[in-house]
């Protein structure tokens, strides 16, 4: 599946790339910009960081599993991640919910 299509970079590449990053160090942080760092791309309208960082979580989780880890030390980590990342969407950049931009 294409998930950057300023770039044409599809998921298996970015999973990929996660996979090589958390293999050189498995507790490093990851984000968007240092995937596509690797990638040797730039991202451009930024619109799939979100697609990037739900891959960046899910791809992490099924590493640490299968290097057998403690489900606690990564997974409560990443559903912190999620956590603050609903809220954030919930919270609509501190607009009132009746808030029209025009």
């Amino acid at each position: 599946m294409l998930i950057c299509h300023c770039n044409l970079i599809t998921e298996k590449e970015i999973e990929q790339t996660i996979r090589s990053l958390l293999a050189a160090d498995p507790w490093g942080l990851i984000v968007p910009t240092k995937v596509y760092h690797a990638l040797q791309k730039r991202g451009r309208c930024c619109g799939c960081f979100p697609s990037v960082v739900e891959t960046i979580i899910r791809v992490t989780e099924e590493f640490h599993r299968e290097l057998g880890e403690e489900a606690a030390e990564s997974v409560t980590f990443l559903d912190r991640v999620r956590g603050l990342r609903r809220q954030n969407e919930e919270n609509h950049e501190g607009r009132q919910k009746g808030h029209r931009a025009a």
